[in-house]
């Protein structure tokens, strides 16, 4: 009997990438991976090619073989300051509309990306986190804050309509029309009380734990159902412009895929012989 075909081969580790513009930390099993903004003497700012490398990472992370979560986070008790006012702001006074244009769909290219990325983004969010770094906390998967987080969307607060990246699209979706309406229109600083009260921040943790909860959370997830839970960002994702009829479908759709891997015949097994299932992502 001839071996089963794979699309293995067209997979590769992640676990040793190296990053021109931000720091990548990978566990020993190369399951969990944290990105780590660390312009720290800034407040962790992007930059052209750092929202270039993010983009490209979160693209490419499709193809990992061994990423199955990640956490997003800040250096030096901030998230991120949003946009380099100097490398990123002054330079766009002097564009034409092309590339104007060219700068803010790389931007939404990277909320793109970190959507279809088929890993659970775990959000851990400390001190700032402001401009296009709410951007970043909004498009990830789960948000865990310090009390001292402070997000804020504050693009009118430089002329720019609050409408950024899919703010107008993401954020409703997430705390409701109103309060999105009114944090776009403001450009006013949620704390992290606020946030939490709205479902923006799943849990607030001390300063001292908060990292070590995401990495807790995202090795849960990446020791989980690995399969399954791709199924379930793409899911989330996608059903947003589906009317019920098309939801219940996909969603029968994606269950029946689910069932047909051996990780669903393996947590029934594990549940017959009363012991923790140990999932494979197949």
């Amino acid at each position: 009997m001839s071996e089963q075909a794979s699309m293995a081969g067209h997979l590769r580790p992640f676990k040793d990438y190296q990053p021109q513009h931000f720091l990548w930390e990978a566990s020993d099993n190369g399951r969990v991976a944290t990105i780590r903004l660390n312009r720290a003497e800034r407040k962790n700012p992007l930059t052209f090619e750092s929202y270039a490398e993010l983009r490209d990472l979160f693209r490419d992370l499709v193809y990992a073989s061994d990423i199955r979560s990640i956490v997003l986070t800040g250096a030096g008790g901030n998230f991120s300051s949003g946009g380099d006012v100097f490398e990123i702001i002054e330079p766009l006074t002097h564009m034409a509309m092309p590339d104007l244009l060219a700068f803010t769909r790389m931007t939404g290219d990277l909320v793109k990306a970190m959507k279809k990325c088929p890993q659970p983004i775990v959000a851990a969010v400390d001190g700032i986190c402001m401009g296009a770094g709410a951007i970043l906390a909004m498009a990830s998967d789960i948000r865990l804050a310090t009390p001292e987080a402070k997000t804020a969307f504050l693009f009118t607060r430089v002329g720019l309509a609050g409408a950024d990246m899919g703010a107008c699209g993401i954020l409703p979706r997430i705390i409701g029309q109103g309060r999105a309406a009114e944090l776009l229109f403001t450009g006013r600083t949620m704390n992290a009380r606020e946030g939490e009260a709205w479902g923006f921040f799943n849990t607030i943790h001390p300063g001292d734990v908060l990292e070590a909860e995401a990495v807790k959370l995202a090795h849960s997830l990446a020791d989980g159902p690995w399969f399954a839970h791709t199924m379930t960002k793409t899911m989330l994702n996608q059903e947003w412009a589906m009317g019920i009829d098309e939801m219940i479908e996909s969603e029968a759709q994606a269950q029946a895929i689910c069932m047909a891997t051996k990780d669903f015949r393996r947590a029934f097994e594990a549940f017959a012989e009363k012991r923790k299932p140990v999932f494979e992502g197949n």
